[in-house]
């Protein structure tokens, strides 16, 4: 029984999803910038912090990887993903890979989301789901607005909770793969995040202030010098259908190579799936 809760905490993926992060990579060396560089980041953290999404946007383009983890059933799973992200029309394509099952057995191929306002599309999604289809989901309508729920948080709307940073500090210069960023770390609203995002992002980080047990967001974030996010590591709390107490899930997106050419068209309606999905895959993240 525990193994088959194992296994199958290694499948989870969708709807109240899989979750899983953890920082990937880059913390690091000592902060090497001068003091006036110091002075100037720690003037107004929580100003930078909520700059930090329309950095993005200028720089049009850049690829990403992320990671997810949780602990579940005793054990701590995790999902990574790679891929690229157009910020100004707001698409991103991910390769999420889930964690082998305990005996070593890959459990999945990859699955690829690609990520839109208001959508989450999935291929290789299994649970019944034929190979060549992909599956929609709203993510208006899952409790976490897609933060967790895709085994990857969408890097746009990661940078979209920092405008709802109301306590933050400066920590200090850093590395981020090879390039001098500025380390912050502070707490995120994400009711006061949905308030100050664009439109479109609303609704998901609504849903997430709702759905998570607290809409309080610890994070730390780490801005190169044109204020554009190097590497964001931020942690949220969820109550699954089976357990009282919170889980925590731990997610760290890495973006990087900005300026590189990202090409994503959403499927076409006929290649969306509209059939049932099987429900020992899809009805929670811990089992």
């Amino acid at each position: 029984m525990e193994r088959r809760q194992h296994t199958r905490a290694g499948r989870t993926v969708v709807a109240m999803g899989i979750l899983f992060g953890l920082g990937v990579c880059a913390t690091g060396c000592a902060g090497r910038g001068a003091a006036a560089d110091d002075a100037g980041g720690a003037a107004d953290p929580v100003g930078a912090l909520h700059r930090a999404a329309g950095a993005l946007r200028a720089a049009g383009t850049s690829k990403a990887s992320t990671a997810m983890e949780m602990a579940t059933g005793g054990t701590r799973v995790t999902i990574r993903g790679r891929g690229v992200y157009d910020y100004r029309r707001r698409l991103g394509r991910l390769s999420v890979v889930l964690p082998d099952d305990p005996a070593g057995t890959p459990e999945h191929r990859p699955i690829t989301e690609l990520l839109a306002p208001g959508a989450l599309y999935m291929k290789n999604r299994g649970a019944g789901v034929p190979a060549d289809k992909w599956v929609r989901v709203d993510t208006a309508t899952l409790s976490d607005g897609n933060l967790v729920t895709g085994g990857a948080t969408d890097p746009y709307e990661a940078a979209e909770i920092l405008r709802g940073a109301h306590t933050a500090t400066y920590v200090g210069r850093t590395e981020v793969g090879g390039i001098d960023v500025r380390h912050y770390r502070g707490t995120a609203d994400l009711a006061l995040a949905a308030r100050g995002a664009p439109a479109e992002d609303r609704a998901a980080l609504r849903a997430a202030a709702k759905g998570f047990a607290t809409a309080y967001v610890p994070f730390d974030a780490y801005l190169d010098d044109e204020g554009r996010i190097r590497k964001l590591r931020q942690s949220f709390a969820f109550v699954n259908g089976r357990q009282k107490a919170p889980v925590a899930v731990a997610s760290t997106t890495l973006l990087y190579a900005f300026g590189t050419p990202v090409d994503i068209t959403l499927p076409h309606p006929r290649d969306i799936y509209a059939g049932r999905i099987a429900e020992d895959e899809t009805d929670d993240p811990a089992h």
